[in-house]
């Protein structure tokens, strides 16, 4: 067992639970709490796959794209920058769709992608079959709301990437949801409580499950390079490079000489050289990493961190407030405040000022106040992976603070 970075008890105390139950796990230096298994937290296990490990939100990950464009193309002096930066802004706040529910709007969504014919839809029972295949067409290529966003960088060199981060939206939500109901000798389609299930992969519902997670990693996959490209089209730019990742899922690998099931949940896989994208907040740098090379001569240290994280790093910054926390509650119908927020609007648009961010969207439980510092989270992973591109956000679009999403992660 191997905990990088300093946690709070209840964070420790969740995931040494899952350790109970696990060959091996890891925690890493952004985590916080989470359903039964903490963000941030990596369990393997021999033939057995955790679904509340994975999540409701199957397949969440991050994808960036490096363009051909610099920030000096966008204008010469500030003014013209911030001009086009606040249209880029509205551009892509136009284009793509953000928020619980919503269909992708786009004339060229992605509706006939090749994945709407693979065969493990057969494993969602017939009578629901129609409905998810559906609302998986319809929400293919959205980003939802929480946490997940679009973003617009540029590099230390001056060139411009487009970042996004978000997962399989109500497709995935609804097999989690589906396997813990089925699980729980329930039907399809009925709420079960989140507790920890454990599927045998030999088991027909564990198959069936192992086949749809892939599935919604396929759609996750296809989502995330739809909308990144189309924000590339949007500043008519060209792609040079793709680094993209899962953060929630499960893998079949080998550790130790064994093969097993490594659970990430909010974790991004980091195998030696293995690139991926980290984001920090919407007020903070995000960076471009690798696992680092056993052949550049690491330390011995970093080779056992390596393997000891079952390569593996941080997925993001990680919160030390939880949404309420940050952004108080208020109840939904009156709008009395039921329990004030630790940040203001005022404190929020103050730390995006000085950064030089142009914000369309996003809330206070998502201000940067409410998370980690990167550097230290990455810091803390004991020199596991290396930074190659630092990017600055100059854009970011997420939904409307008043949004709320169920397949949010």
């Amino acid at each position: 067992m191997k905990i990088f970075g300093e946690h709070d008890e209840k964070t420790v105390a969740q995931f040494q639970d899952v350790r109970s139950r696990a060959v091996d796990a890891a925690l890493m230096a952004d985590g916080h709490v989470g359903y039964v298994m903490p963000i941030g937290g990596v369990a393997a296990y021999r033939e057995q796959v955790s679904v509340v490990g994975v999540g409701f939100d199957i397949a969440c990950g991050n994808a960036a794209i490096r363009t051909d464009r610099r920030l000096a193309d966008l204008g010469g002096t500030e003014a013209e920058l911030r001009a086009a930066l606040a249209g880029i802004a509205d551009e892509i706040e136009r284009t793509v769709s953000f928020g619980v529910g919503r269909k992708n709007r786009a004339d060229d969504a992605p509706v006939d992608h090749e994945l709407f014919g693979d065969p493990a839809w057969e494993a969602v029972p017939a009578k629901h079959r129609q409905a998810l295949l559906t609302k998986a067409r319809q929400q293919l290529g959205t980003v939802g709301s929480g946490n997940h966003y679009v973003d617009v960088f540029s590099d230390e060199a001056g060139m411009l990437w487009v970042g996004v981060h978000f997962g399989s939206r109500g497709f995935g939500h609804t097999v989690a949801s589906g396997f813990l109901a089925l699980q729980a000798g329930k039907p399809w389609g009925e709420r079960a409580p989140e507790r920890e299930v454990l599927l045998d992969l030999r088991a027909p519902i564990g198959h069936d499950y192992w086949q749809l997670m892939t599935l919604a990693g396929r759609y996750a996959y296809a989502g995330r390079e739809w909308v990144a490209r189309k924000v590339v089209a949007i500043l008519g730019a060209r792609e040079m490079e793709l680094v993209h990742n899962h953060h929630n899922f499960a893998w079949r690998e080998t550790h130790g000489g064994e093969e097993l099931i490594v659970v990430r949940k909010g974790a991004t896989p980091a195998f030696p050289e293995q690139p991926g994208f980290i984001g920090g907040s919407m007020g903070d740098d995000a960076v471009i990493v690798r696992g680092t090379p056993a052949e550049d001569g690491a330390p011995e240290s970093v080779l056992v961190a390596q393997r000891e994280a079952l390569y593996s790093t941080v997925h993001g910054a990680g919160r030390v407030m939880s949404r309420t926390q940050a952004a108080g509650k208020v109840h939904r119908r009156t709008g009395e405040v039921l329990q004030p927020g630790r940040v203001t609007p005022e404190m929020m648009h103050e730390w995006l000022r000085e950064k030089d961010v142009v914000l369309r969207g996003g809330g206070l439980d998502e201000s940067p106040h409410a998370y980690r510092r990167l550097p230290a989270v990455l810091a803390a992973q004991q020199g596991t992976v290396q930074v190659r591109h630092t990017l600055r956000p100059l854009v970011v679009v997420m939904a409307g603070a008043k949004e709320f999403d169920p397949y949010k992660d």
